[in-house]
């Protein structure tokens, strides 16, 4: 089953997608001339369109499926037969697929992949040649759960580290920002995003720490180190960027909305150390090479936290008894978060200045 092309299906966020660039590289160093797709949203597309590994882009985007359903039956049909039709075209011989959903692997089938592996979650792998059940991620990172999977190929893991890959232009871009914005290349930079999660919807805001906290920890880091601050988050979350900033007496440099996903990438890159909360923009910093510091609540950190955590990669949280409450893809209701509402600035400047000085 280890010949033939490769086609990974993941229609998450961007903390995901990352988590599945080791079963890329996993792929690509079984033999070098392995044909490799990948199916994924809108939003992470630029993240596989700049990974030289992946030789095709297949954009999945639900929401504009319905939209197109609902206005017309008969061009949703003609969409969806030209898009299995484009991946029949490829002959993928294997799917990867990491959806948890039996859409994609009805959408293998109709597309002639032979070989088709993934989770059988609640009984949704009914499409799949060879799975692994499961009710969810736990145990063990989500990223050693992906590579299980390319046991099934035959395929041995040849690294687990996330990889990221940026444009030269989306490095000479943010080069050219920093210099336009006065911030010298021995500059501390410390980025922040104080929102993210933005695969879970109006749901992320459970996973968010109080932005005052996030305010006081960027104030305190500015004061003692002399470093300039940068605010990240996508456009939904300019909100919190900017009544963060508001409380600030450091005034930042705020790019919440104003960057794509490839020209943050390349500011996170340049940054020393990046405070986030659970979501795409920690995982991005860490793959981007920055230092980081992952504030968790409801969501586990041994799974879906910075991976491999060490000394430049910490994780804050508060061990109450309850947590983590997010478990089999279920969030138990909670009227509190007692996990992030008792952690404190001092916990998060601590980590935050060992990695400063570590870096």
């Amino acid at each position: 089953m280890s010949g033939g092309g490769y086609l990974i299906i993941n229609p998450f966020g961007i903390g995901d997608v990352l988590f599945t660039t080791p079963v890329i590289e996993s792929i690509k160093e079984s033999g070098r001339d392995r044909k490799i797709g990948y199916l994924c949203n809108r939003r992470t597309e630029p993240l596989l369109r700049a990974n030289p590994n992946v030789s095709r882009v297949f954009v999945y985007e639900k929401d504009e499926l319905r939209q197109l359903w609902k206005a017309s039956k008969l061009r949703f049909v003609s969409k969806m037969l030209s898009f299995i039709s484009e991946i029949r075209r490829e002959n993928f011989e294997t799917a990867i697929d990491l959806s948890l959903n039996r859409e994609y692997g009805f959408i293998c089938v109709l597309a002639g992949i032979k070989n088709r592996i993934g989770f059988n979650y609640r009984n949704r792998g009914i499409y799949l040649t060879k799975k692994i059940d499961t009710e969810g991620y736990s145990g063990k990172h989500i990223i050693e759960h992906y590579l299980e999977l390319l046991e099934l190929a035959g395929i041995k893991p040849s690294g687990k580290e996330a990889r990221l890959y940026i444009p030269d232009a989306d490095m000479k871009w943010a080069r050219d920002f920093l210099m336009l914005n006065n911030v010298s290349e021995d500059r501390i930079l410390v980025g922040l995003a104080p929102a993210g999660g933005a695969s879970w919807g109006k749901d992320a805001r459970i996973k968010h720490w109080r932005i005052d906290g996030f305010a006081e920890v960027a104030d305190r880091i500015a004061d003692s180190f002399g470093a300039r601050i940068i605010l990240f988050g996508s456009p939904t979350e300019a909100k919190a960027c900017e009544n963060m900033a508001s409380v600030m007496r450091n005034s930042p440099i705020n790019v919440c909305g104003k960057t794509s996903l490839m020209q943050a990438a390349a500011l996170l890159s340049r940054c020393r150390l990046v405070i986030a909360n659970d979501g795409g923009l920690l995982h991005l910093a860490a793959a981007a090479g920055a230092g980081t510091v992952g504030i968790f609540g409801p969501v586990d950190e041994k799974v879906y936290g910075q991976y491999p955590c060490g000394p430049a990669h910490r994780t804050v949280r508060e061990e109450v008894s309850c947590r983590p409450c997010y478990v089999n893809f279920r969030m138990k209701d909670c009227p509190d978060r007692i996990c992030l509402s008792r952690i404190e600035p001092d916990m998060v400047f601590k980590e935050a200045s060992e990695v400063i000085l570590l870096k």
